[in-house]
């Protein structure tokens, strides 16, 4: 069952003092994640996406990787969900894929970091599916546009547990896949 969890509030600047105005409309509110041999759940804030950095996809799309510069994009944490979930085809597309990812849960803030601190701010990783409308990614990306109709879509980040880091073993030749409907992919 996927949880949502919600602490956010409406908050205006302290103008106000204490009062506390009515929102108009309510917020989302966010998702969170199971966490295997874990009670509590990991809330996911942002969904942070890095482009081109797996090369026989980069050359699928007509582009090579660039390890010096990759480039990020996001999605929006409550169009997240859970692995199981139904997920209708979207509407405006001929061309609905699936990518699967690592997806690497931060625990702590972390910000221009060694290469050291990076690695102590994991808190887990597990599998992700990045859910694409990909003629319109592509049409946006012909324009020079952002690709927010493409990625961003609701339920177009899948989830599946996470496991901690400190349960992993060495990163090192560890390699995900995806099967669909008995074939890997």
């Amino acid at each position: 069952m996927f949880r949502r969890t919600s602490t956010l509030r409406c908050v205006l600047p302290d103008v106000l003092g204490d009062a506390m105005p009515d929102c108009l409309f309510s917020l989302p509110d966010l998702p969170t994640i199971p966490v295997q041999g874990q009670d509590a759940v990991y809330p996911v804030g942002r969904i942070f996406c890095v482009g081109r950095n797996y090369a026989a996809h980069a050359a699928e799309m007509g582009h090579e990787v660039d390890r010096e510069a990759p480039f990020y994009f996001t999605k929006s944490a409550p169009n997240a969900v859970l692995t199981g979930a139904s997920i209708p085809y979207p509407p405006g597309t001929n061309n609905f894929h699936h990518e699967m990812e690592l997806a690497v849960a931060i625990g702590k803030p972390v910000f221009r970091a060694t290469s050291a601190q990076a690695w102590d701010s994991v808190y887990a990783y597990g599998c992700a599916l990045d859910m694409t409308r990909r003629d319109l990614q592509i049409r946006e990306r012909n324009k020079q546009r952002p690709w927010d109709l493409g990625k961003d879509l609701e339920a177009g980040t899948v989830f599946a547990p996470l496991t901690r880091a400190s349960d992993w073993a060495p990163l090192d030749g560890i390699r995900i896949q995806l099967s669909v409907n008995g074939e890997i992919r």
